[in-house]
């Protein structure tokens, strides 16, 4: 990438920025750019002429004045690890990365209090090691929490394997610091459980993308830590059957459910074959799999529970066999086959993926419907859909023939879409809207609805600096469309 290919920034504006920020706090060669201008499955790449990396609040709020002044677009990005586009630049050149990486250090911890105040510039995965060292859990969890950072957690409002318990990212949310469109800070770092003095500000910037402000850091709520958990994995027929057991385990095991995963057959047989040391849970292949995860702060008297529980199931004929994970070891594998379904599969073809969301009762019918639409349209592609059940999301893959995709890949996402909506389900569960969902997004919403997107991002960004084109349409003359 040529520096004369990119459109030309304001004269001076980078060299103010790197005055503030420092020789660390500017990157520019196009070698070093590269991981900050490509999705994480390399299947989008935008452009960029520099990536402002700040160390501080302060700074962000510095440069983010520079580029209110000067009137250019900045997209701020965490750890990149996002599945819509929404943390890389667009291909117009003129857009600048605000890089959060720098801005790791934890604030504050407090045990009894049950909370920590992080930077959004945190890796998850430290965040949840900060809080089991003190006998607290960050709930959180997801398949990059060893990559993705907090800022992309708040912006996407982030969901993972523990919704069903904890909630998604907004509701562990006490408290955030956002550096504005202007350059202003607003504190609302508040580690209160109860605040009922007007609007819950801090709510407008959970999964808005850095749209409307730039999270800088963030209160977060802790939880006791498990000291019993218990997993299991089920072999079953079909999603109807998924529903039926998810039902038996909310009745007899209540809130200690913290995961309740539904996959495929060809899905788990895929990982079996070809993910590193890991082995089929049962012995014989089934149609459908359950993974369940029970947890609670107890010491003992879980697995008790779980026997119960999946005793009963049999009984009633909805599972045609199961094991409980007698170690750590067994218990990794079958997240190992959980988290590995896009990898495992990859090879296969192109991999559409998704993250849709519809009520708990209508999941069987949209795997049915999308099941039956595309063995009569698309016979050549392979449907993959695995996810959080217990709450109505699911990743609906599909693997498709790399020499068709260009074709098939609208064809699939819209089929999809119109099926969830007619569902009245959402046609982003966890991951966000991004770029990438832009248009789907702003197809299916309604006229008051897109009106009162648009007063917000006015209000709060009259300039449009903050990330141009994410969640948001722009002028089609200032950006190619992904």
């Amino acid at each position: 990438m040529e520096r004369s290919d990119l459109a030309p920034l304001p004269a001076g504006f980078l060299e103010r920025c790197r005055a503030v920020l420092g020789p660390a706090g500017l990157v520019d060669d196009p070698q070093s750019i590269e991981p900050y201008v490509s999705d994480f499955w390399r299947q989008h790449r935008g452009r960029t002429p520099a990536v402002l990396r700040p160390a501080d609040t302060e700074q962000v709020a510095a440069v983010v004045r520079l580029a209110a002044e000067a009137g250019v677009p900045l997209v701020p990005q965490a750890g990149n690890t996002g599945l819509v586009h929404g943390g890389i630049p667009d291909a117009s050149g003129r857009q600048v990365v605000l890089s959060l990486e720098r801005m790791t250090r934890i604030r504050a911890i407090d045990p009894r209090g049950e909370h920590i105040v992080v930077e959004t510039g945190c890796v998850l995965e430290t965040v949840q090691q900060k809080a089991a060292a003190i006998g607290r859990l960050f709930p959180l969890a997801l398949g990059a929490q060893g990559s993705c950072r907090i800022g992309g957690n708040l912006g996407t409002n982030a969901g993972g394997l523990n919704v069903l318990r904890y909630g998604m990212m907004r509701d562990l949310v006490l408290g955030l610091e956002v550096v504005l469109a202007d350059g202003r800070v607003w504190d609302g770092l508040r580690a209160l459980r109860k605040d009922n003095t007007g609007y819950d500000l801090k709510q407008l910037f959970i999964g808005s993308e850095g749209t409307l402000g730039i999270v800088t850091a963030a209160a977060l709520r802790l939880f006791p830590a498990p000291r019993d958990r218990r997993t299991c994995w089920l072999g079953i027929d079909g999603p109807k059957v998924a529903l039926d057991v998810f039902e038996l385990f909310r009745a007899e095991a209540g809130e200690t459910i913290s995961s309740f995963e539904l996959l495929t057959g060809f899905g788990v047989e895929a990982a079996c074959a070809n993910l590193p040391g890991v082995r089929r849970p049962l012995p014989e292949p089934h149609p459908w799999h359950l993974l369940v995860e029970l947890s609670w702060s107890f010491e003992d008297g879980l697995a008790e529970k779980l026997d119960a529980v999946l005793e009963r199931a049999v009984e009633m004929g909805l599972v045609r066999d199961g094991t409980r994970a007698e170690s750590e070891a067994q218990r990794a594998n079958m997240w190992r086959i959980r988290e590995g379904q896009s990898e495992a599969t990859r090879h296969m073809g192109f991999i559409v993926r998704s993250d849709v969301t519809v009520p708990i009762d209508r999941i069987p019918e949209l795997v049915e419907r999308m099941a039956g639409w595309a063995s009569a349209t698309a016979p050549d592609v392979t449907l993959i859909p695995f996810g959080h059940v217990g709450d109505g999301n699911l990743h609906f893959n599909f693997i498709a023939p790399p020499e068709r995709v260009d074709a098939l890949k609208p064809m699939l996402l819209d089929r999809l879409y119109d099926e969830v909506t007619a569902l009245g389900g959402s046609i982003s569960a966890e991951h966000g809207i991004g770029r990438l969902k832009r248009d789907a997004l702003w197809r299916r919403r309604s006229a008051l609805d897109r009106e009162l997107m648009t007063r917000i991002k006015a209000t709060l960004d009259p300039r449009g600096i903050l990330n141009p084109g994410v969640i948001l349409p722009v002028e089609p003359a200032s950006e190619e469309r992904p």
